[in-house]
């Protein structure tokens, strides 16, 4: 009996951390990926408010941060469900 734990520990210690270097570098990529989205969303206001302007509707605030904020989370998403094979 005593040998059916200790062989669970000895696998338990062999796993060690959730994830690996490379799981940390996809989380702070699309961390970054997804600041980069809501900074460009960030303005084109105007600073009058009895002037319209027409930097509110440019590509880069409606096309261009909506997609890098999708991509962000799918970096995210991805950098969680990734598994680095075993050496």
């Amino acid at each position: 009996m005593a040998t059916n734990v200790q062989k669970k520990t000895n696998k338990e210690e062999i796993r060690g951390f959730a994830f690996q270097r490379v799981n940390y570098i996809m989380l702070i990529s699309g961390l970054l990926v997804l600041s980069l989205g809501f900074l460009l969303m960030i303005g084109g206001g105007s600073e009058d408010p009895n002037v319209f302007s027409n930097g509110l509707f440019s590509f880069t605030r409606l096309t261009l941060s909506p997609i890098l904020i999708l991509l962000g989370y799918v970096i995210e998403i991805a950098a969680i469900m990734y598994h680095p094979k075993e050496v």
